[in-house]
């Protein structure tokens, strides 16, 4: 990552060669004056790209005491390197160096210190501690000494800490992301039989997290790991998709228990159709044995011819109609059962999904929002101990 500034960076040094008398204690002199004298060759190590600023004129300034100090100043923007590591992303914060130091003296020939120490060299305006997506929470100093070919160089350094805003990712990530998986579990409500509805829920659910993961990835570089914010678009991203196969199992096992039914209202139907057609033949043999009967057919003669000279014929007809076999209506199949009312995944379901999610957020944030995510390096500790004192 890089980050760009505006500073106004300072220099001073003393020239005994320079050293003068009289009436004026400070010369004023023109920028012009600059490349007569010897400067220091101070350039930054990690510097991307540097301007001076030179509207409407060079803004230098160039100032010489009696005893020979000389103070120059000169604007610059500078866009160095700040390397970051995103795993606490959006809930991280950076120490970002700004390092300098002399490109062709070595340390036998120059030395930088801290004019006014370490925590006083550095000065940050009010209103230039707050940015677009940071808060700089404070600036430390550091100085080490490093060893190349060409001898040992002292080299600067100056650490920003920045800490990152939340705001936009809270209205553009994790509210719609909170506000999804809290919708894709209203399809607990809904009835298991309306399959259209849940069915576009889902859908719609899981293509809002889809566009939600890639949008938030657009606002990062193209890390090889997973940041804080992935984790969580993950995690809600996997309730969303679990809402949908808990549809997918409700209708499963609600047309598994509908075809159970079927399939048992079918047998006592046909059940009952064999007990109706078993006892038709059972009449039927009643009556051919009674034909088959040659003694019962001369006494019903007998008292057929008798009834014609008995005036009593309501007897003769009760006793002919106890002969007659009894009808017994079949009986009625029994209905299936119905299928509609919650199923008890779904009851299941809206107890445990809202619960598993709210301990999941309770959980992330509590983590992440006491946890230090500011980036401190081990060479700021050591060298800020043995942090030379300026003259």
């Amino acid at each position: 990552m890089e980050y760009t500034m505006d500073v106004f960076f300072r220099q001073t040094w003393t020239d005994e060669r320079l050293k003068f008398s009289g009436p004026t204690e400070i010369l004023r002199l023109n920028n012009l004056m600059v490349s007569k004298i010897w400067t220091p060759d101070t350039f930054f190590r990690n510097g991307k790209k540097s301007i001076a600023h030179n509207m409407t004129t060079p803004n230098k300034l160039f100032r010489i005491m009696q005893n020979g100090t000389i103070l120059y100043t000169m604007r610059l923007t500078i866009n160095a390197d700040c390397p970051m590591r995103l795993v606490n992303f959006p809930m991280d914060g950076h120490a970002c160096p700004l390092k300098f130091g002399s490109y062709a003296y070595p340390k036998s020939e120059i030395i930088y210190t801290w004019k006014k120490g370490p925590l006083h060299s550095v000065e940050v305006p009010q209103e230039s501690s707050s940015l677009l997506q940071y808060d700089l929470i404070g600036q430390t100093v550091s100085s080490e000494t490093i060893k190349s070919n060409t001898g040992e160089y002292v080299i600067m350094t100056v650490y920003f800490h920045l800490q990152r805003k939340m705001g936009y990712f809270m209205i553009q990530i994790y509210t719609p992301c909170i506000m999804t998986v809290i919708l894709s579990q209203v399809s607990f409500w809904i009835n298991k039989e309306s399959v259209p509805a849940r069915t576009v829920f889902g859908i719609t659910t899981v293509l809002t997290m889809t566009t939600l993961s890639i949008s938030a990835r657009h606002s990062l570089p193209k890390v090889s790991y997973a940041t804080a914010m992935d984790w969580f678009i993950a995690v809600c991203f996997a309730f969303v998709f679990s809402a949908l196969i808990e549809f997918a199992a409700v209708n499963y096992f609600t047309n598994l228990q509908t075809q159970r039914a079927m399939r048992k209202a079918a047998r006592a139907a046909a059940l009952a159709a064999a007990l109706s057609a078993a006892t038709v033949p059972a009449e039927d043999e009643i009556v051919s044995h009674s034909d088959s009967n040659s003694n019962l057919k001369k006494r019903v003669n007998s008292i057929a011819s008798q009834a014609e000279q008995s005036p009593e014929p309501s007897i003769i007809s009760n006793t002919a109609s106890q002969c007659q076999p009894l009808s017994v209506p079949p009986p009625a199949p029994p209905q299936p059962p119905a299928i509609g009312g919650a199923s008890k995944i779904d009851q299941y379901s809206r107890i445990l999904f809202p619960v598993a999610f709210a301990g999941f957020n309770l959980v992330y944030w509590v983590v992440y929002l006491s946890k230090d995510t500011m980036e401190f390096f081990e060479p700021l500790a050591m060298h800020f101990r043995n942090d030379p004192q300026p003259n």
